[in-house]
């Protein structure tokens, strides 16, 4: 009887210990708490406050079309973000889904970090990747599988303002313009007595990497295996990028800028042409004189920037399938697309024709259709694993190069076992 009843007791434990590790696996499949409610925690640095209403709409949106799922959001500063995401990361306190830009991206996919999507993917009747542009779709993926889902891109172009060119009598910048049209425009556009510039680029990476293509350079060859960072066309391409400051004196120095903002010197009227990012475009509509905006001179070719925003679940987030809906809402839905249309904020990656023309029919610009054309020329970043070393060394030299105290030439020199060396490890 002893015997019979130990092993009754002992079932009993069992059959107790496998309703538990079954409820406790129920429990973890997103069903958040007892009355089905998900809680997904988002950390994101692109709204900013110009964006934080329209991240509501979106999430009021999504909420609504999904009422067990709540968005609780976190915002930061881009320099301040990544910091804080790799804290939260190493303390495993992952939010369950958040951006990544291109670049930081490979970074993360690389070392395990992010949940792989193509399953969830391949199982959602509702999804098609056709529905996204396909260049920014596949630029989440890393080796052949998709980490993330990109929500929008960007791009640089030239902005200008058509009032001082009206002023100077200059024609606006066409289409096929070079180095050589922006210079003789840009000087007869300077004025220094009134602290009017002809022209103005960032001189950091970013905009290197960029004017070296506009030159037929790169700072890698295309299997990533060699750097090619002190090549003839690079050399030259960071002189031009020197002299418009130095000698030909028609972009501000830092000193000249006197703490201004690119963007503040446009909207003052005291920049003729601009690079920057369509990002603006928003920001810009509260000039008082008449802009557009216009492909950017090249050398021997052209090249534009191509910036894209993705989300990625964490590897470690309870509750991947609810993840996955946030995500597919953020990229492919119309509804977050045309928030992001009507706010100027990037541009969906969505392919959808009515969309697209949506966002070039609202002025200002006239000329919004150049955003499109300039993704026939779009450069990417080269992008390795140690993406912010390389970047930190080229920020190194080229200040160097910006403050006099290297030639082009020398800190490009400098800087070719560097970047060699952090490929071949």
């Amino acid at each position: 009887m002893k015997k019979l009843f130990s092993k009754i007791t002992i079932l009993t434990l069992l059959l107790l210990a496998v309703a538990g590790c079954s409820a406790e696996s129920d429990a973890t499949q997103d069903s958040g708490t007892e009355d089905g409610q998900i809680t997904l925690d988002y950390f994101t640095f692109t709204p900013g406050e110009a964006h934080e209403e329209d991240l509501k709409k979106m999430i009021e949106e999504f909420e609504s079309q999904n009422p067990t799922i709540k968005i609780n959001y976190e915002m930061a500063a881009f320099d301040d973000y990544f910091t804080k995401l790799q804290t939260r990361l190493a303390g495993g306190d992952a939010p369950d889904t958040f951006e990544l830009n291109y670049e930081n991206f490979v970074n993360y996919a690389s070392k395990g970090a992010l949940k792989e999507l193509d399953s969830l993917i391949k199982e959602d009747s509702d999804f098609s990747p056709d529905q996204l542009n396909q260049q920014a779709y596949e630029a989440f993926q890393h080796d052949g599988k998709q980490y993330g889902m990109v929500e929008s891109f960007s791009n640089v172009v030239m902005f200008y303002n058509k009032d001082l060119f009206d002023e100077a009598g200059v024609d606006y910048p066409a289409a096929d313009w070079t180095w050589d049209e922006e210079l003789a425009a840009a000087e007869k556009l300077t004025d220094q007595k009134e602290g009017i510039w002809g022209t103005y680029a960032p001189f950091q990476f970013w905009e290197f990497y960029k004017t070296i293509a506009q030159n037929g350079g790169a700072v890698l060859n295309e299997d990533k295996t060699e750097a090619t960072v002190n090549s003839p066309e690079n050399i030259e391409a960071l002189q031009w990028m020197a002299d418009k400051v130095n000698k030909y004196e028609v972009t501000p120095s830092d000193e000249s800028m006197s703490g201004q903002s690119d963007s503040d010197l446009f909207l003052n009227g005291k920049v003729a042409m601009l690079r920057t990012g369509i990002w603006m475009m928003d920001s810009f509509k509260e000039a008082d004189f008449n802009w557009d905006i216009a492909l950017e001179p090249g050398n021997t070719q052209k090249a534009h920037h191509f910036f894209a925003n993705g989300l990625a679940v964490s590897k470690d987030s309870e509750h991947p399938e609810a993840a996955w809906k946030w995500l597919k809402f953020m990229s492919a839905s119309e509804e977050a697309a045309q928030i992001r249309i009507d706010s100027s904020w990037e541009l969906p990656a969505v392919s959808n024709d009515a969309l697209v023309q949506d966002y070039i029919d609202q002025t200002p610009p006239e000329s919004r259709e150049v955003v499109f054309e300039a993704l026939d020329t779009l450069v990417v970043p080269p992008v390795i694993e140690d993406w912010n070393k390389l970047t930190d060394a080229f920020t190194q030299e080229l200040d160097q190069v910006k403050l006099g105290d290297k030639s082009p030439e020398e800190a490009l020199n400098d800087l070719q076992p560097t970047i060699q060396k952090l490929i071949s490890e």
